[in-house]
């Protein structure tokens, strides 16, 4: 820009015409002018290296890093926060300033790689391993949906089974797909190998497994032998994380999504197709092929477990203080004072798109939901709402009896109720109040009045109760009897006796002719 400017000029611009030409402020260009080659080389090569925030504690950094090569930015920051309390900087500042001293000093950051051993496949039917995946996937609208996966694989044959929900699985879920993925090799192994998933799996205890009760129940009752991976350790099971990624990459991919049904069709296609019929890379056997072989040391599944009734969500939801759930994005109401009663509930949802919320002790159902499509909704049960009309009636009758004719009272009233029916209450307290300060008969015509003008509001009766008060007292004083005149002594009674003469109105105006 500098050389621009200096050319631009010598060409006779003006430098107007150059800040508009290089669409800068006419100042930067005075700026530039006024500087030199030499300054102006000094003031780029200054740019080059701006002082940094962290640079008052560069030598410190340094000598952790040189001390602990294998020291990451995280415990940097920590390390810093903890030794100046006042500092006040941003984890990505330590993060982006670390990586550049690295470089900088070519300080390399060791690591500790983990040691790899080949080990024999397990004999057939030894061992199955199980683990979940999600997708997203485009549908035939062009939206975006997110998609739930369960995968199973049997560690000699890599032959595989998988199930697809839109939606979280759940406990009874986990059954299910269990069943079915017995149902499909014809046949269970001698032991399962799992993922920490809280489905499942509550603590690793060390060594001694607590397991969710639903899933403690099926256990048992199928006498499953499981075996449950370490935290972060995903690859002591990595035949069914190489499944997981294979259904990703292979079938799910690019997939449109049409039906959940739909869905899961394709997906046995292409277990068929290519899942167990490809060549596997490390066996270089047709899992297909193997599995025959495998499916005869299976242990046969006879016992039938009715898990659909037995085996219920493992799924809590709290409930909060307007006494609602919230499940997928929606909130589901309860009965009023289930917040008083119950911290927490146990939810299941039916193949028939119900929620079910019950107590998980009891087993006591205390609502049905029909979920709906979409989300952010307040699913209510009617029932679950306050009878704000309660006691209303019984209001109505209260007042009604403060009338001469209870009948027309209860009418008139019923009225007020229609055209007022959420401050119902409040006009019936006017209205009672009104007849403690009047008597039968003012009621009795205000009430006939405002039925006649059709003034169905308590503030309209009690501008009529007062009318005719004010009516009624008027009438009393222009129909009430004279009082009688007492003197202020008896000297002056004479001039009450007294009558003046009257004259006809003749005699004056024959007096004003005169004159």
């Amino acid at each position: 820009m500098y050389m621009e400017i200096k050319q631009l000029i010598k060409q006779g611009f003006s430098q107007t015409k150059i800040a508009e030409k290089l669409g800068v402020s006419r100042s930067t260009v005075h700026r530039h002018l006024k500087k030199s080659p030499s300054e102006m080389a000094e003031w780029v090569e200054s740019l080059k290296r701006q002082k940094r925030k962290l640079d008052p504690h560069q030598e410190l950094i340094l000598s952790w890093l040189r001390m602990h090569p294998d020291m990451s930015a995280a415990q940097v920051y920590d390390w810093l926060l903890e030794k100046y309390e006042d500092m006040n900087i941003g984890e990505s500042t330590v993060r982006t300033y670390v990586k550049d001293l690295r470089e900088e000093y070519m300080i390399k950051k060791e690591t500790s790689p983990r040691m790899y051993e080949a080990i024999p496949d397990p004999p057939m039917g030894e061992q199955m391993q199980v683990d979940f995946g999600h997708t997203k996937q485009k549908t035939v609208d062009n939206k975006e949906v997110k998609l739930n996966f369960i995968a199973f694989v049997l560690s000699h044959s890599r032959h595989k089974y998988k199930e697809w929900l839109d939606r979280p699985f759940t406990t009874q879920d986990v059954i299910r797909a269990h069943e079915n993925a017995f149902k499909w090799y014809g046949g269970m192994t001698n032991e399962i190998v799992y993922d920490q998933d809280s489905l499942i799996v509550v603590s690793e205890n060390g060594g001694d497994l607590i397991l969710t009760k639903e899933f403690q129940n099926y256990k048992e009752s199928r006498g499953l032998n499981l075996r449950v991976c370490r935290k972060a350790d995903p690859e002591s099971k990595g035949r069914i994380e190489n499944v997981v990624g294979f259904i990703k990459q292979n079938f799910a991919k690019h997939r449109v999504f049409h039906n959940l049904d739909a869905w899961n069709e394709q997906g046995w296609d292409w277990l068929n197709r290519t899942g167990n019929f490809k060549i596997h890379n490390s066996t270089k056997k047709r899992p297909v092929e193997v599995f025959l072989l495998e499916k005869q040391h299976l242990k046969p599944v006879h016992k039938k477990i009715d898990f659909q009734n037995n085996y219920v969500s493992s799924i809590t939801r709290c409930v909060h203080k307007d006494n609602t759930i919230r499940f997928e994005s929606n909130r589901y109401s309860l009965p009023l004072g289930t917040y008083n009663k119950l911290e927490k509930v146990c939810v299941k949802e039916t193949e028939d798109k119900e929620l079910i919320v019950y107590i998980h002790d009891t087993g006591e159902i205390i609502a049905r939901h029909m979920i709906p499509e979409g989300k952010g909704q307040l699913v209510k049960d009617r029932k679950h709402s306050r009878d704000r009309t309660k006691g209303v009636p019984a209001f109505i009758n209260t007042v009604a009896e403060k009338f001469e004719n209870k009948e027309l009272a209860f009418q008139y009233l019923e009225k007020v109720r229609k055209k007022n029916p959420r401050y119902i209450k409040d006009q019936l307290q006017i209205i009672l109040r009104e007849t403690k300060d009047s008597n039968s008969d003012v009621l009795n015509k205000a009430l006939a009045e405002c039925l006649k003008r059709n003034l169905y509001s308590a503030t309209d009766f009690g501008d009529i109760i007062a009318y005719v008060k004010r009516q009624r007292q008027g009438i009393e004083t222009a129909l009430g009897n004279k009082k009688e005149i007492k003197p202020l002594n008896k000297l002056s009674e004479w001039v009450l006796e007294t009558n003046a003469h009257k004259r006809e109105i003749n005699s004056y105006t024959a007096l004003m002719e005169v004159k």
